[in-house]
């Protein structure tokens, strides 16, 4: 099993045990790519390890010797392209299959991978080949996409090769297919990586100011066996759906590492708008059996009558990305008889606070710590905080930087001094931890509303707001106010029965039932209802964008 080579013991049967027995072996070298993949090829080339389709009808499936062999194919074409060990290759590929075999190749050159999304503008696709000094980019062959990067051109020095992946090949561009096709067979590099090489860069979705380059190691796919093992709850026999572009780190906490450690299969649908229904159909169509993914898509889900759907085969649900609301909890509880399991993590990290198997799911928060990580509260005056206290999550390093745990901001030491120093890596996230050690999250730490003595924390609030008929989506914030310093704002959307409402009354309402389902200090004396809320490209709310708006 390949487990038993990185984990000292692989199966808990308590949290406590789980707490006290967790510990990771860690080889020297180690490569996904080798030591995962090609692993499972050697011992059993006929498993399944990926299974895709499509909005079109189209369906393929690939057992872990398929992924061996166009991965080394890719692997020897990046190659025949002067990709080797420490160039930087951006992969703009949303769901395509070949994104998996781009991946994987680039580990087994020790290249390092910067995945991007397709929504990406020209000045974006700047910023990141510059920042980065991106050497090639491997993209989905469609105009809009390859026009941007061909804007990108002329201020990109660095850029030096463009892969197109089906479609359309302009001048200049090499053909993926025909590549791989014709590449000859793949021999290994003589010294691939080290394991403090950097493996894998995002770019974060920036939910103030630009996006930061995070760097994780070679070792960080290892710290998403937690991921996939303990909080997904995955086997070698699990159909696991994760709801993420590839271009989102929830893609790899999903979508590849840790689902490949345990064995299990994971599902790809490939499509170009997002239906609730159709996920649905998914579900029933290839009787998935583990379901992640954040919020906004269990509010969709529940919207539907899931009752016309076979959901029979589907066992376990995993929730992150942002904090969920009880009210979507309960229901969703109510159509599947599934408990939500929720976690929570950084782009910065693998997901360090869950709700793992051995533990009853409290709705709304985000469980409790992945033993991983050396783990704190920490107040403004920097004491450990109390039960019920809130304080930023920070995590211990001076016994050195845990499993998964990212290495640096490329080419930012200041701003990788804030975020670590004094032995600890702080976070920005805020959170309290009540009697039974569950975590419940805040805000992040610009966004607790500081009004007349009391700290608001958005989640609370935006969590009444979301049990009320009206409201769809939401996003709580503070705006100035002489008496009080702050008070707490609410942006709205509506739903579509609710948007000829009279608006005085329907704020109201709303405010009043703020009142009577949280503290009452904590109602919104600001009410604005808008079409949409602005989020970054990960589907993530820019509090940040709706406090500029609010300062103008």
């Amino acid at each position: 099993m390949i487990l038993d080579k990185y984990l000292k013991q692989v199966e808990f049967s308590s949290m406590e045990d789980f707490r006290q027995h967790l510990e990771f072996i860690i080889p020297e070298h180690f490569n996904f790519g080798y030591d995962v993949v090609d692993a499972w090829a050697a011992e059993q080339p006929g498993k399944r390890a990926l299974c895709w389709t499509n909005d079109h009808g189209e369906h393929r499936e690939y057992t872990f010797a398929d992924i061996k062999h166009y991965s080394d194919q890719t692997a020897s074409f990046f190659q025949s392209l002067g990709i080797g060990r420490g160039d930087k290759v951006m992969l703009i590929l949303k769901r395509r299959i070949e994104f998996w075999f781009s991946i994987v190749a680039l580990h087994k050159l020790g290249a390092v991978v910067i995945p991007a999304t397709h929504l990406l503008t020209k000045k974006d696709i700047v910023y990141r080949n510059n920042s980065a000094g991106i050497k090639m980019i491997v993209a989905a062959g469609e105009q809009v996409i390859l026009d941007h990067i061909q804007a990108a051109l002329p201020e990109s020095p660095t850029l030096e090769k463009l892969v197109s992946v089906g479609g359309i090949y302009p001048q200049g561009w090499e053909n993926f297919q025909q590549g791989i096709a014709q590449a000859p067979a793949f021999v290994r590099p003589a010294h691939v990586n080290d394991n403090d090489d950097i493996c894998i860069m995002y770019f974060t979705s920036g939910t103030s100011g630009e996006p930061k380059m995070v760097a994780h190691d070679f070792t960080y796919p290892i710290g998403h066996i937690i991921t996939a093992k303990y909080w997904h709850n995955l086997n070698e026999n699990s159909l696991h759906l994760t709801v993420a572009d590839t271009g989102w780190g929830k893609a790899v906490w999903g979508k590849l590492y840790g689902q490949w450690f345990v064995g299990a299969c994971v599902f790809v649908y490939d499509h170009e708008k997002f239906a609730a229904a159709d996920i649905l159909k998914m579900i029933e169509q290839y009787h998935i059996t583990s379901f992640c993914a954040p919020p906004t898509i269990y509010r969709f889900l529940i919207r539907e009558d899931m009752a016309a759907y076979d959901l029979s085969s589907l066992t376990y649900c995993t929730v992150a990305g942002e904090p969920l609301n009880p009210s979507v909890y309960d229901t969703f509880y109510k159509n599947t008889g599934i408990k939500l399991r929720e976690g929570f993590g950084q782009t910065e990290t693998t997901m360090t606070i869950g709700t793992f198997p051995w533990m009853e799911p409290k709705p709304g928060s985000m469980g409790v710590p992945n033993p991983a990580y050396d783990m704190d509260l920490l107040t403004a005056d920097g004491r450990v905080a109390e039960e019920g206290e809130q304080g930023e999550i920070v995590f211990h390093t001076d016994h050195g930087r845990p499993c998964g745990l990212f290495k640096e901001y490329y080419r930012d030491p200041a701003r990788t001094s804030e975020v670590y120093h004094d032995n600890l890596y702080h976070t920005g996230d805020v959170a309290w931890r009540d009697q039974d050690g569950y975590f419940w999250f805040v805000g992040r730490t610009d966004d607790v509303i500081k009004s007349s003595g009391y700290r608001i924390g958005p989640f609370e609030v935006e969590s009444a707001l979301m049990t009320h008929p009206a409201v769809v989506e939401c996003a709580i914030t503070g705006v100035p106010d002489e008496i009080r310093g702050q008070v707490v704002k609410a942006t709205i959307v509506l739903a579509k029965e609710y948007r000829n409402a009279d608006k005085e009354a329907l704020i109201k309402e709303i405010q009043h039932h703020v009142k009577v389902t949280t503290a009452p200090y904590k109602y919104p004396r600001v009410v604005e209802f808008v079409d949409e809320l602005p989020k970054t490209i990960s589907g993530k709310i820019r509090r940040v964008q709706i406090r500029k708006e609010d300062q103008k």
